[in-house]
Parts: structure tokens; sequence; C-alpha cells
């Protein structure tokens, strides 16, 4: 399979990218499950950007490094924000129909860590509703081949054309659905993975979330940065019967109060200043702290002040979940846990998008742009995704001559060598379930250096073991996630035991306030051989 542009991954960015980029060349978009199975899909909140009189790009860009503690690129902030009215317009040109209101002005929420209202949702389904607007955008292009249940394997490196010595990208090994390895060729490859919330126990991520482009990215010698910020959201659905249903940030911004069984409110006790609407990473740890001082389960949501219309109209899918598990939210508390959520780290890239690696080139939540920090501000990562999308065509367009004539080398074929099939899944499935736990009980949102060192050996040792499994057995989809999620636990806590220091969302019991001097600073990593 030879293209020009191949797109791995069909969420927000990917296809944002993909529709771009359809009007240079041929565009292959590879995506592991169905074309919706994306975590945009899931996304409850919205898209954060400055759209009314009120607000400013000042305002905004304040928030977003108060939410990041000092390690946002300011350059990166301010080009985000400043592009981010545009593409608002842009996905509204796609079919986007964000709710407005009664005068036709768009109808903005507002989110923790939010000074206004500036989040263009559609209610409580905006990514359902703009993964709708993008996939059936991609369906009439004749440009663009979208290959459903296809895993990326690794990367095509090759020798470089200059004299450095460095290898660069020239596609990927993608398993197709008769578990085939084909090589996919082409002249711009582009993750759009998404994040790596798997890696926990409890997540409020999509299956499809194993950190495949960051692995295959660190795999191919691409750099990474920032992995020991991984985003709890405060506030997933604890029910038995709901693994990992995600009650929206903007159910705070509406009014609601986090409380305990009894009803009382405890966020003033942590955060007096904004309360309820403090950022994800001090609301988690507010919610941690609660449940492990009071012996509790989970805490509750209350937003029983408002009418059964206003939650009905305002939060459709959260109203009709909870209801059809008996909660009614205008009469019931909503029980609340934190759970993964967003990986603030990725694959280093510029504002255009490119990696340390030719040819490599990185999107949402795949990447590591600066803009997030040590802790990502709600409703920003859409924005994100939609602004690198368009620098990265950009990039493309003004490039494209050169792009364009560059040659497509002669790759090998996937050698399988000796392997042959495994047929006891439990092999996977149980060094699935361990990893996951040891993630969850030892480098959550709250760590202690002793127990990620612990974690440390343990993932090293399972590591050992599925990398033998790998080289033994042909490759399937599961075992591919595995040794995905089992090299991202690793570079995790190793870069969780880089930094000294309690900052965003890395939280250090050894280490409980944070190094002054260190304003700004990345975590970069080393491939664990």
């Amino acid at each position: 399979m030879d293209v020009d542009f191949l797109v791995i991954g069909s969420g927000i960015a990917g296809l944002s990218f993909a529709l771009k980029a359809s009007k240079l060349g041929k565009v292959a978009v590879v995506t592991k499950k169905a074309k919706v199975d994306t975590a945009t899909n899931l996304a409850q909140g919205g898209v954060a950007a400055v759209l009314s009189a009120t607000d400013t790009f000042d305002e905004h860009i304040h928030d977003t490094h108060a939410s990041g503690d000092g390690l946002c690129d300011k350059a990166v902030v301010k080009m985000v924000i400043e592009n981010g009215p545009a593409r608002v317009e842009e996905l509204i040109e796609l079919g986007v129909d964000f709710i407005r209101n009664e005068k036709g002005e768009l109808d903005l929420g507002r989110e923790g860590g939010h000074s206004q209202r500036r989040v263009a949702h559609a209610y409580d389904l905006t990514g359902h509703e703009i993964e709708r607007a993008l996939v059936e955008n991609v369906a009439n292009n004749p440009n663009i081949e979208v290959f459903e249940n296809h895993t990326l394997v690794d990367l095509l490196m090759v020798p470089g054309q200059d004299a450095s010595g460095q290898k660069e990208c020239v596609g990927a090994y993608i398993l197709d659905e008769e578990r085939n390895v084909i090589p996919y060729r082409a002249k711009v490859t582009v993750l759009c993975t998404g994040g790596t919330g798997k890696v926990y126990l409890y997540t409020t991520n999509p299956d499809i979330a194993t950190g495949d482009g960051i692995a295959a990215a660190y795999r191919a010698g691409a750099s990474v940065a920032n992995l020991e910020f991984v985003q709890f959201h405060p506030t997933c659905l604890f029910h038995h019967l709901e693994k990992n249903f995600l009650i929206s940030e903007a159910v705070r911004g509406e009014g609601a109060r986090l409380v305990n069984a009894e009803g009382e409110g405890f966020m003033e006790k942590y955060e007096p200043d904004m309360k309820d609407l403090a950022t994800r990473d001090k609301v988690a740890r507010a919610i941690d702290q609660e449940m492990k001082e009071n012996g509790c389960d989970c805490v509750y949501l209350d937003i029983t002040h408002k009418s059964r219309e206003f939650l009905q109209k305002r939060f459709p899918a959260i109203f009709g979940k909870c209801l059809s598990l008996g909660i009614d939210m205008s009469k019931d508390f909503i029980p609340v846990v934190p759970a993964a959520h967003y990986f603030c780290g990725g694959v280093i890239t510029d504002q255009e998008g490119g990696t340390s690696v030719e040819g490599l080139y990185a999107l949402g939540e795949t990447s590591c742009t600066g803009l997030h920090g040590g802790n990502r501000l709600a409703s920003n990562s859409l924005l994100e995704a939609v602004v690198y999308a368009e620098n990265l065509f950009q990039y493309c367009q003004e490039n494209w001559q050169e792009i364009e004539k560059r040659p497509l080398p002669e790759v090998d074929a996937w050698a399988a060598g000796t392997a042959r099939e495994l047929r006891e899944e439990i092999l996977i499935n149980h060094n699935w379930d361990i990893i996951r736990r040891i993630m969850w009980n030892y480098v959550g949102i709250v760590r202690k250096k002793s127990r990620l060192e612990l974690a440390q050996k343990r993932i090293a040792e399972i590591r050992q073991e599925i990398e033998e499994h790998y080289k033994n057995y042909f490759v399937t989809p599961n075992m591919i996630e595995l040794r995905n999620i089992s090299l991202l636990a690793a570079l995790i806590i190793r870069a969780a035991l880089k930094r000294k220091e309690s900052r965003g969302l890395h939280y250090m019991l050894d280490y409980p306030t944070k190094k002054d001097a260190e304003k700004r600073g990345h975590t970069f990593s080393k491939y664990l051989r």
C-alpha cells in the first residue's frame, strides 16, 4: 500500500488532518476498530476557545498556564488559543451543530479552571457530534480511504538521505483483518492514536487507548516527554454495571457540588477559592484524600437544586445513563470516583506536529506540544487537535513540491521467522490485568518513591516475558496492545521517578513541594531495552 499521507487514528486530530491533506494527495486512514471508536466520540465537554465579547485571549492564556502549573510552553499556548476561534468556525462549516441560545449565539459552557464561559458544546454529546460530522465528510471524499480493524504494529524505518546516519520514517507495518502484516509506505506518516488510559485499571477512555502511537514512535527513536503527567478525571460514574462512564466537568460548571455521603461539601477545605471548579489535578487529589480519610468507596455530585427539565436538556446522555441505573440526577446524588482520563505527555513535537524522526508527525493526545504542561485545562484537548491539524496541513502545503517528489524506498516484508500461533489468550489477559492493577495501586494520583520502585521492578519482569511472547508467536491485536501498555507503564514509572517534586498531576509524598527554580521542564527518556 503506497499513499502520500498515512494517518493512524480516526479521532478529531486524524480526521481533521485527513480532510485537509486530501487536497494535496492520496490519504489512507488506519484505525484499529471502527471509525467512531475514539476518545473524541466519548468527549462530553466541548471545545474551549475565546468565542464571546466578554472573554479575551489573555484570560484563556492565563487559565491554561495556571492549570499547567508552570510547565506550559508560552509560545505554544499563545499560538493555540489565538487560533482557536477560527478552528471552531471551521468545525461549524464542516457541519458540527454546536448548541446556540435564543439569540443564535453559541451557548457557551464553563468548566473547572476556566474563568469564563468559553466551551462550545453540543450538550454532553459534543464529541459524538464532532465525530459524526468528520466521518460524514471523510466518507464523501474520494481521496481518503479508511481501513477499519487494522492495527499499527511498528513504524517503517529506513536509513536517512542526509549524512547524519539517522533513520527516517516512511510508513508503518499494519496488521489487517486477516492477520497479515502489510507495509504501508507513505511520504508523510501521522500518529493520531490517542492516549493510554488502558494502562490503568480504572479509566474513562475507550478500550483502544493503549498508547500505540507513543510506543511505536519511541521504539523508532522519537523523543517523548512529560509521561509522568497522567490526568485522572475527578468524576467517573461509580457503579458496578458501568465501568468507564464519565460525568462531565460541565456538571460542576452548572453548579454541582462534590459532597460526602451525608451531603456535606468538602472542596472548601482543599480549594477555598475555586472550590468545586478547581483544576482537575486538585479536585482529583481532594477526592482521593477524602475517600482515604473516610474509608469510603466514592464521593458524590449533588445537582439536585436544578430542575429535572434543565438537567434533561443540558445533559441528555448523562441524565439518561444515570436514570437507567436508578439514579435520578434531579433527586439523587451521583456516585463518582477519579479515573485515568488524559495523557499530558507524549511524543515531542514542534508547532507543525513534527517529531524528532524525519517523516514522522504526531497530533492530538499522542503528542506533547507544550500546551498542557503539568495538567491539561478542561476542553483544551479538542482545541489542540484542530489547531495542530491545521498547522501540519499548512506545513505540508508550503513544502508539497519537495515532499511529493520524495521517492518511497524499498522496505522489507514482515518476517514472522519461526513464530507460531498463540492459542492461549489467558497468557495475554493475565499480564494485562497485572500491569493495570500495579499502575493503579502504585502509580496513581498520589505517589511514593518506594511504591514506584516496586512497580518498576514488577513491570520490568513482566515486560521481559511479554517480549519473549512477542518474538515466539504470530502478532495479534491483543499482543500488540499488551506490548504497548507494558512499555508505556515502564516509561511512566521512569518519568515519575525522575521528577523529584510535586507539580501538576504528579504528586510525590517524598517530595511534596515544587522546585521553584524549575519553571518549565520536560522529562526525556531513552528506549528501555
